[in-house]
C-alpha cells in the first residue's frame, strides 16, 4: 500500500456526496456516507462508466449507464450487471484534510 497523500478537503464535500479526484493519474471518487468517508476507483467494472457521473444512495454508488451498485465501503458489486468489484482505497481524515492510499 502506498503512503497517504491529501487529495481534499473534508469541508469540500458535504455528507452525502461525491467528489471525483486525481492520484498518480488514477480517478478515484471520495463519498461522504453518515458512516464517513470512502475512496473507490471511478469507473463501473462492467461498462467503464464514470462512477462520478452517478448517484450516491447511503452506501451505494450507482453506475449511470446500467444502474449497477458498488458498496463504498469495500467496492463489491452489489447489483448486476456488475459482477466484478472496484477498488476501494484507504482513507483518514485529519481535521479538515482527506487522506489517501491508493490500493495497488
Amino acid at each position: 500500500m502506498n503512503d497517504f497523500l491529501q487529495v481534499a478537503s473534508l469541508s469540500d464535500l458535504p455528507q452525502g456526496q461525491t467528489l471525483c479526484v486525481e492520484i498518480d493519474g488514477r480517478e478515484v471518487l471520495l463519498c461522504h456516507t453518515a458512516e464517513g468517508v470512502y475512496a473507490v476507483d471511478n469507473l463501473c467494472s462492467h461498462a467503464d462508466a464514470r462512477l462520478c457521473d452517478g448517484k450516491l444512495k447511503g452506501q451505494k454508488i450507482l453506475c449511470p449507464l446500467h444502474g449497477a451498485a458498488f458498496d463504498v465501503r469495500d467496492g463489491s458489486a452489489l447489483t448486476r450487471p456488475a459482477i466484478t468489484p472496484i477498488a476501494s482505497h484507504s482513507v483518514t481524515v485529519d481535521d479538515d484534510a482527506i487522506l489517501v492510499a491508493l490500493t495497488d
